[in-house]
């Protein structure tokens, strides 16, 4: 299945979508199939790296 998107220019790109799934109580699921509610918590996560979060630490703790 493929869509439309319109770039800032105006060009039209067709692009293939793609099946986004995240991992929930242990096994895996479609986003698409999550409900309005979910979704936007989906899309509102922050990630982090955790070797950013060690050296911050290392910054405040280790002295």
């Amino acid at each position: 299945m493929s869509a439309i998107f319109v770039t800032t220019d105006g060009e039209k790109i067709e692009r293939t979508r793609c099946e986004v799934y995240t991992r929930v109580m242990g096994y895996y699921r479609p986003v698409q199939s999550f409900n309005t509610g979910k979704k936007a918590e989906f899309y509102s996560r922050i990630y982090f790296k955790s070797s950013d979060t060690n050296s911050m630490f290392n910054e405040i703790y280790a002295s």
